[in-house]
């Protein structure tokens, strides 16, 4: 836990699920040059929060917090900042809820007076944002965008000119920028080039031919990545109605090429990014006219019932936004155990350099190694 400093009070702040021994805070400069400018302590005026304030992609609920007198709108392609953010509320006093919880598949607000962008790791998402909320702005509107300099990029700021309207910077404070934009209402825009799709290429194994449907902000989501194409080109079979899970599932082709090669089977594709679950159910869709199949976002598989799969298959991230860990990882291989039968397995691909066997054996009390190549590993531990 770690305490935020604001004008509008001090907020013990924790990222969910909620770890004592975590290290990362919960919210970041960037979060806290916002707040300084909004309450005017960066040399301007104070801004006004009347109206409707929609935050945009807050990472833990920090901005959301500081603002719950204001009731601002909360929009987030995240299950985990959604629930970061209600318990970060809770623990500051505000109850019952003050703030609109939205995912960045539901509606956004039809007018927005002031609009606050916490920048995304993922352009691609942030473009899509950008796109689905301009109609909502007026002449009048009040737009900030921040992030860490090293997340605002030249690119960045060409989408929020482009979609929105003339765009400056301001000076870095504490590695952090704050972005300024004057909406444009008359402003010409093309529509969101979001979704896209592409065909697995032959190399992809049970993969190859099928369609790939990918929302903004999924993991490589012009192309296949590399660790997935090799996983599909040896992936385990099913038999009969087996229960599947992709676990991770970003547009869900490995939960879509097991269904394909067992039709009879029960495909359930999980992951944390509302964004991640449209696209692995129109993946699916656009793949299979088969209806055994469960679309659910959450976090990892604690709320999959213990002892009911049969096979889970695992491409797990190993960064949270910008810092690199494991904890991600982890957090799914204890799951994916609790939730496998007797004699379930748990296929996992990673870098070499990751060293999840040992991380596997310690859960499992055992690990083999199905396929390797220079770069990635496939491991495979069973339930006993």
């Amino acid at each position: 836990m770690n305490r935020l400093s604001t004008s509008w009070g001090a907020y013990d702040l924790t990222r969910f699920p909620e770890d004592p021994r975590e290290q990362l805070r919960a919210w970041s400069a960037a979060d806290a040059y916002l707040l300084r400018h909004l309450a005017g302590e960066e040399g301007g005026a104070p801004v006004g929060l009347d109206g409707t304030v929609a935050v945009l992609g807050d990472r833990w609920g920090a901005l959301t917090t500081a603002l719950a007198a204001h009731r601002p709108v909360l929009i987030t392609d995240s299950f985990l900042a959604r629930q970061a953010t209600r318990a970060n509320l809770e623990r500051a006093g505000h109850v019952p809820d003050p703030a609109r919880l939205l995912t960045t598949r539901d509606t956004p607000p039809e007018r927005i007076d002031v609009l606050l962008v916490r920048v995304p790791k993922s352009l691609a998402l942030l473009e899509d944002q950008l796109h689905r909320i301009a109609p909502a702005l007026h002449a009048d509107t009040v737009v900030v965008g921040t992030g860490m300099v090293t997340e605002i990029h030249t690119s960045t700021l060409e989408l929020f000119e482009r979609i929105i309207g003339p765009t400056r910077t301001s000076l870095a404070r504490q590695k952090a920028r704050l972005i300024f934009t004057t909406p444009d209402p008359e402003r010409a825009r093309e529509p969101s080039p979001w979704p896209r799709r592409y065909v697995l290429p032959a190399d992809s194994g049970a993969g190859a031919g099928l369609t790939a449907v990918n929302h903004a902000g999924i993991f490589c989501a012009e192309r296949l990545d590399i660790g997935t194409r090799f996983l599909l080109q040896h992936l385990p079979p099913s038999h009969g109605d087996a229960h599947v899970v992709d676990l991770g599932c970003g547009n869900g082709v490995l939960g879509t090429a097991a269904a394909a090669a067992n039709p009879e089977a029960r495909v359930t594709f999980v992951d944390e990014s509302y964004q991640a679950v449209a696209s692995a159910e129109a993946t699916f869709r656009a793949n299979s006219s088969a209806a055994k199949a469960e679309f659910l976002t959450g976090d990892a598989l604690t709320a999959m019932p213990a002892e009911s799969v049969d096979l889970v298959l695992n491409n797990p991230p190993f960064h949270s936004h910008q810092a690199t860990t494991d904890a991600t990882a982890l957090r799914m291989f204890r799951g994916a155990r609790a939730a496998l039968r007797p004699g379930g397995e748990l296929w996992v691909v990673g870098n070499r350099h990751l060293g999840y066997h040992v991380r596997l054996k310690r859960l499992f009390g055992n690990v083999e190694v199905a396929a390797s190549n220079r770069k990635f590993v496939i491991l495979r531990a069973v339930k006993r």
